[in-house]
């Protein structure tokens, strides 16, 4: 219904299925993370390429947002109030994300007859059977991702569900900042969606290549092992961005604070930095992505993969992609979901190095804009 082969897919908030035929108006992707809200807004040029018009990063404090829950909902509403200032956008659609966590997704085969409203019926009352939870408490959404495989006249839909406070609290944080929430994503539907232009660059445009796409996040890293624009395996590896902040708040008797900030900007750090600290880190986050990996292996009947992408905050550390090629063997690249894209002269290219990798879910969010 809403992009299945591009892999992306979500809620619309005012009615569902009302986003057929929708015109590509501008719209913002916000990615709510659990330590910074980022924002990134898109065109699409004459030539087809896209462009960035608006990207920005707002930090927030550690407590805000736990496990993708909005525990402080005034302070991020401000926050969030302050990345729109910051951008400088007029635009007021919105698209955000709901965590993987807090969203069930199951598969089921309807007779590919049914007309719309038909299959709306349908999708329901095989949704009652799946969720474990009364649909009158549940934000539910469905697409069609084809034929199906396994039974003939049949077709495949992928459906969605999330419990309605889940929803209605990022649409309550978008309208608390003045915002038009129009769209609520998955993230890591959003992810794959921004990770799939640079999937399309590798040999033979990507075609069954097995990519595994690593969000390394401030407490956590994300695996998503995809394989011709589907997800086949998934998995959270306890390493992040904070441990290496942790790190060099030790080494250098430094509060966490002045320690996030410098390791965010690479400079004011001793000398003897990037071997005492960072290397030690970076070894260790490459055993630690090698772990998850195994995990993939011992588990489904793959033995390797073909490309490994990095993204997330700390996938802007020097080295870090040969880091992880050494520790698990494959080819490594660093995933900057603004590549190939026009940039606004008023960017900062000192900046945007440091920030590019932060902003996949956003970008994906940004890009539903010209879903179709």
């Amino acid at each position: 219904m809403l992009g299945c082969p591009a892999g992306i897919w979500g809620w619309d908030l005012i009615t569902l299925g009302s986003l057929f035929g929708r015109e590509p108006a501008p719209l913002l992707g916000v990615d709510i993370g659990s330590t910074t809200l980022k924002l990134v807004e898109l065109d699409r040029l004459r030539d087809g390429r896209y462009a960035v018009l608006h990207c920005a990063i707002e930090p927030m404090d550690k407590g805000w947002i736990v496990d993708g829950n909005i525990e402080k909902f005034d302070e991020v509403a401000e926050a969030l109030r302050r990345l729109v200032r910051k951008a400088g956008t007029k635009t007021k659609d919105v698209a955000l994300a709901l965590p993987g966590s807090a969203v069930i997704t199951r598969k089921i085969h309807v007779p590919g007859e049914l007309n719309e409203d038909e299959l709306e019926l349908q999708v329901e009352a095989e949704a009652a059977q799946l969720i474990p939870f009364p649909l009158s408490d549940v934000a539910l959404d469905f697409c069609v991702v084809g034929p199906s495989s396994s039974a003939q006249g049949y077709v495949e839909v992928l459906v969605a569900a999330a419990r309605k406070e889940k929803v209605s609290d990022r649409q309550g944080l978008a309208e608390a900042a003045g915002l038009n929430p129009v769209i609520c994503d998955i993230e890591p539907y959003a992810a794959r969606l921004a990770a799939r232009r640079a999937i399309e660059r590798l040999s033979n445009a990507g075609a069954n290549a097995v990519v595994a796409l690593f969000e390394i996040g401030s407490a956590s890293t994300a695996l998503q092992v995809i394989r011709n624009e589907e997800m086949i395996y998934e998995r959270d590896q306890p390493i992040g961005g904070q441990m290496l902040t942790q790190a060099i708040a030790r080494q250098y008797a430094m509060p966490l604070e002045e320690a996030e900030l410098k390791k965010k900007n690479g400079i004011g750090l001793p000398a003897d930095y990037p071997q005492q600290v960072l290397q030690p880190f970076l070894d260790t986050l490459g055993q630690e992505l090698g772990r998850a990996l195994q995990f993939f292996f011992t588990s489904t009947p793959h033995n390797k993969v073909d490309h490994i992408l990095l993204s997330g905050g700390s996938a802007s550390l020097p080295g870090v992609a040969q880091a992880v090629m050494a520790q698990t063997g494959f080819p490594t690249s660093v995933l900057n979901p603004f590549d190939g894209m026009a940039l606004p002269p008023q960017l900062s290219p000192a900046r945007l190095a440091v920030e590019q990798t932060s902003y996949l879910v956003a970008t994906g969010l940004a890009l539903r804009r010209f879903a179709s």
